[in-house]
């Protein structure tokens, strides 16, 4: 691990700018609503099978009314497949009845409007105003975030919130939005939760959980197996 945190953030946001130049969200959408309603239903849930199931919903749910409108049940039919469909049925249902009442039917800009919504947190909020809105006012601290930075020595903390305030002052502004699709990224691709490749890891050498050198996984605070 280099000397200072702010080293190792900076080293890791290069070398991994390098590996994964195009590194982008990976959620499927055309709107500002088909952005918030696919990222309240990623939450424990993976891309690639909200993906499959908004292919559908999009054509039949089109505006806040329509969502503010539907029957819960077969908004939850409509979404089956994604972990906890009926509780997120609830969500975006009551949201949409928010949005409509209170902002025209479009999707708030600002993180309090945002988090005021059913089921979006700060990290939703947080993806949607940075590319719904282009607005950028922190770090989305999803699962890859905070088991690679931790991983890296680059934060102690332990809460999502937590690890997010840890970031802002040693992540470049101007890196925010990126350096959180970098981390899922790397995190899919090489680093994962149980079995880290860490002999194809770009980032091996400055790692102070590298399984050659370090005996214990700073994410978990456990020894590799």
């Amino acid at each position: 691990m280099l000397e200072t945190r702010d080293a190792q953030a900076e080293a890791v946001i290069e070398r991994l700018h390098e590996e994964y130049p195009d590194s982008t969200i990976s959620l499927n959408y055309t709107n500002r609503l088909e952005l918030l309603v696919a990222v309240v239903l990623s939450a424990q849930c993976t891309d690639e099978r909200v993906n499959e199931v908004t292919e559908s919903l999009f054509e039949t749910y089109q505006s806040a009314a329509d969502y503010a409108d539907a029957d819960e049940e077969q908004l939850a039919e409509d979404i089956y497949g994604i972990t906890f469909h009926n509780n997120k049925a609830g969500y975006l249902k009551a949201a949409g009845q928010i949005m409509v009442s209170e902002y025209d039917g479009e999707v708030p800009d600002t993180m309090d409007g945002l988090t005021e919504l059913p089921g979006v947190g700060r990290k939703t909020a947080n993806v949607v105003l940075q590319h719904g809105h282009d607005i950028v006012e922190g770090i989305v601290v999803d699962t890859h975030v905070q088991r690679l930075t931790r991983r890296l020595g680059i934060t102690e903390e332990k809460r999502p919130e937590a690890i997010e305030q840890d970031l802002l002052p040693i992540v470049p502004e101007s890196e925010w939005q990126q350096f959180t699709h970098l981390m899922i990224d790397h995190g899919r691709a090489v680093c994962d939760a149980r079995n880290p490749d860490c002999g194809e890891c770009v980032l091996a050498d400055i790692c102070p959980s590298e399984k050659g050198d370090g005996d214990i996984d700073l994410a978990s605070g456990e020894s590799w197996e």
